[in-house]
């Protein structure tokens, strides 16, 4: 029995959540724009388009142009990172920064342009990845840029080989 009740509760609670959310975004629809009390709605561009009726912000991709978006470094060596520059141009008509870079793990690191890259500039996003464990890889680097909510995906692959004298441990010797 008590388990009835706590799952009535459950419910009931669940319903007036529902319906509390209902009212808010007919009241906000009925205001015409959320820009009313900007501080009571704050959710992500798509969310914000759903319960105001307003477009995203910007979901095109970003106006900046890839050499490549994809590199393959081979066969490298385990212990020695390896790096590469994944250069862009700015073909927009406004000034473009990037304002974040994040590798998919620990084991890539990265660095790129931190100044403001004007119309027909070019910028550069580096990464370099520690190879430290022998086997294949492919990993990911998320760009984000200030003219776009789509943010550009990088990826670098090869294959980490170890060194031959790793290949059989030394034999022991006794002294």
């Amino acid at each position: 029995m008590k388990t009835l009740k706590l799952s009535m509760f459950a419910v009931a609670g669940a319903l007036l959540l529902s319906f509390s959310a209902n009212a808010q975004q007919t009241s906000v629809a009925k205001k015409g724009t959320a820009k009313a009390n900007p501080a009571k709605i704050e959710a992500k561009p798509a969310v914000k388009a759903a319960a105001t009726n307003e477009a995203p912000k910007n979901m095109t991709p970003s106006g900046i142009t890839w050499k490549e978006d994809s590199f393959t470094f081979g066969d490298i060596e385990k212990g020695k990172p390896v790096s590469h520059e994944f250069t862009f141009k700015n073909t927009t008509k406004q000034t473009v920064l990037i304002t974040n870079v994040k590798a998919q793990c620990g084991c890539t690191a990265t660095n790129y342009t931190k100044t403001p890259i004007k119309p027909g500039e070019t910028g550069v996003v580096t990464a370099t990845y520690n190879a430290a464990n022998p086997g294949a890889f492919s990993k990911t680097v998320t760009v984000t840029t200030n003219d776009s909510d789509v943010n550009k995906i990088l990826t670098i692959k090869g294959k980490v080989i170890a060194p031959e004298n790793e290949a059989a441990p030394a034999p022991a010797t006794h002294q």
